[in-house]
């Protein structure tokens, strides 16, 4: 099936859309983390489950009883300067290139209709700049949560600790990950466009 420079800027502009609005739920919701409690042979019902977000934290009934204050990726290690300045990475990486996404559409916009190739090339590049800050974010966010999971097994033990709870990733990162990707590949759409243009028009026949 033969391409044309229409189809992939719409196809770009439908994948850019759906990256900005994915990176947005993402950012605002509150699942990233999940705290599942084991309730097999447990008589504490009351005890429930909590999961995180990058801004705030739910707490299950009783959880901090249990000791898994330190699963909390909002909580864990309030005291290393580290752990800290990992989390303000995150929270500045991510909603910036939640902004630079909104920029990277309006340039789209104006480098298709403009059919220009230096213009389509350019933010192509921006684009795909934007999805290595949400990448880096996303990788932060991880790699926090893994340093806050082994605090809470030194602290309690792993097998103790895995009779408890069952911890796991939530829908928000996995939004974050299609974001990423949806970036990249609006990103590699906009070059095709940009290298159709140049076939279609010449390097001087921008405009």
């Amino acid at each position: 099936m033969k391409l044309s420079f229409s189809s992939l800027v719409i196809t770009a502009g439908i994948f850019g859309i759906l990256s900005f609005a994915f990176l947005a739920t993402a950012i605002g919701s509150d699942y990233w983390y999940i705290i599942e409690v084991n309730r097999t042979n447990r008589t504490d019902t009351d005890v429930s489950d909590s999961h995180s977000g990058l801004w705030i934290t739910y707490e299950g009934m009783h959880s901090y009883a249990c000791g898994l204050s330190h699963l909390k990726p909002m909580s864990f290690l309030d005291g290393c300067l580290y752990s800290i300045n990992m989390h303000s990475a995150i929270v500045v990486l991510l909603p910036l290139s939640l902004v630079l996404l909104v920029f990277g559409g309006i340039c789209g916009l104006i480098s298709s209709l403009a059919r220009s190739p230096a213009l389509l090339t350019g933010t192509a590049s921006y684009l795909i700049l934007c999805s290595v800050l949400t990448l880096s974010g996303v990788s932060l966010y991880i790699s926090y949560s893994q340093q806050a999971l082994a605090e809470t097994e030194r602290l309690v033990g792993a097998e103790r600790l895995s009779e408890v709870v069952s911890t796991s990733f939530g829908w928000s990162l996995g939004l974050a990950w299609l974001s990423f990707c949806l970036e990249v590949l609006t990103g590699l759409l906009l070059l095709l466009a940009a290298r159709l243009a140049t076939l279609q028009h010449g390097p001087q026949g921008q405009g």
